[in-house]
């Protein structure tokens, strides 16, 4: 497709797949999480960071993938079991995730990876690719991490709004949310590499 054609039906769908997809409004509780047990995180960076890391996978994930050997679904499974520990950490109150070593900043990880560019996005993008022109990507790209930034940087007044025992309840609920979204990307990549080593 024409880097530069644009078409706004295809930005929107891009952009709806997008949206569904990096689920900052489903991950909004591990950020509450994340300020409940005072684990700093920057909206800009994580913001910035993942955007250049999707749209760098966006023109060479694939090519990188091959070079060490690792398929999309590999990385998947990968991403899937950090995403599982999270959940744990949100659903039982297990203490599992460490963040000491950065300094107690959660930025990097687990905001943007695995939640934002994670194997779930990154697997995205390549199918998008296939579908819409780059432009239309790309723009629905930043469309999305606008709102990431929006919803980052008003973590602390939600969490007010709610009070404790929403955020608590939020958690929760959503914490054994997240662990059905694990064990689904992990079971569904899991039998596409025993398919393929079969």
């Amino acid at each position: 497709m024409d880097f530069l054609t644009f078409n706004f039906q295809n930005f929107a769908s891009a952009f709806i797949v997008l949206f569904a997809i990096l689920d900052v409004a489903g991950s909004l509780p591990i950020f509450l999480d994340l300020s409940e047990k005072n684990k700093e995180f920057s909206p800009v960076k994580a913001t910035i960071i993942s955007f250049i890391t999707l749209l760098i996978f966006f023109f060479v994930g694939e090519g990188i993938l091959n070079l060490f050997g690792v398929d999309v679904s590999s990385f998947a499974v990968a991403g899937a079991l950090v995403i599982f520990v999270i959940a744990c950490e949100m659903t039982f109150g297990w203490e599992l995730f460490k963040v000491d070593s950065m300094g107690g900043s959660a930025t990097l990880v687990p905001i943007v990876f695995p939640l934002l560019a994670g194997p779930g996005s990154f697997t995205t993008l390549l199918s998008l690719k296939a579908e819409y022109s780059s432009v239309d990507i790309i723009l629905a790209l930043v469309a999305n991490m606008l709102i990431v930034y929006v919803v980052l940087r008003n973590v602390k007044p939600v969490a007010k709004l709610l009070g404790k025992g929403g955020v608590y309840v939020f958690r929760k609920f959503f914490g054994i949310i997240l662990l059905a979204i694990a064990v689904k990307l992990f079971m569904g990549n899991i039998t596409t590499l025993i398919e393929f080593r079969v």
